[in-house]
């Protein structure tokens, strides 16, 4: 049985937004009815470009309600998750390319009573995760190269997310299915209806030529479309 449109998770990406005027984008994204709000970590080692560190997540979490959502993409994760979780992080992801003890960090993120998560680049099987699945809160599944806001999506992300879907449902496990990449009112139909119920969006949302409340409805206009329509 689909979710309901309104079931689905938009987590606007704060790459994307316009930072000369930050706050006014997270105020339009809680308006707009966004439930997440995601934090691309970057450090310019595991991905070429340096983006968000826990300083932001600090200055934002008093003035606003939303959950935060913060991605790792960096080499030394473990060092750094205190720091993000102190700064007002609500679930944290890493990602299994750069973690020889995954389990030990998805453990230590939810002793904390953080929700954790773990991150599957393009060129990365489900397999990878296969032991770890049940000690997940969500899985994000990367629908583009990580490093860049603004790329197109690919295509082979959502024969992933169908696979997760179908262990999940076969193993009775809890875990989230998340996607994060070029999600726009014309890809989210499909990861949507192959089972990802968390959208990471970037320029989709702030996109500084249109409203948010504008593009959020767009987005929830083309699910609800999709969803009247019976999964195949």
């Amino acid at each position: 049985m689909n979710p309901s449109a309104n079931e689905i998770i938009i987590a606007p990406s704060l790459i994307a937004a316009d930072w000369w005027r930050v706050a006014d984008c997270v105020r339009d994204a809680e308006t707009a009815g966004c439930q997440w709000l995601h934090f691309d970590a970057m450090d310019g080692h595991f991905v070429s470009n340096i983006t968000l560190g826990p300083m932001f997540l600090q200055a934002l979490r008093p003035h606003t309600k939303l959950h935060f959502d913060a991605h790792l993409m960096i080499s030394n994760p473990a060092d750094y998750l205190d720091d993000f979780i102190a700064a007002g992080a609500d679930s944290i992801s890493v990602h299994v390319e750069n973690q020889p003890h995954l389990h030990r960090l998805i453990a230590r993120i939810k002793e904390k009573n953080v929700m954790a998560g773990a991150v599957l680049n393009p060129g990365t099987p489900v397999s990878t995760l296969e032991a770890i699945l049940p000690d997940l809160d969500y899985v994000l599944v990367m629908s583009v190269n990580p490093g860049f806001s603004g790329q197109e999506f690919l295509p082979l992300a959502t024969q992933k997310i169908r696979q997760l879907s179908h262990i999940k449902n076969e193993r009775n496990l809890n875990f989230k299915i998340q996607v994060d990449g070029g999600i726009a009112p014309s890809t989210a139909p499909q990861v949507v209806q192959a089972g990802a119920e968390i959208l990471v969006c970037g320029s989709s949302v702030f996109n500084q030529k249109t409203k948010v409340e504008d593009n959020v409805s767009a987005l929830r206009e083309a699910l609800e479309e999709a969803l009247s329509i019976p999964a195949p």
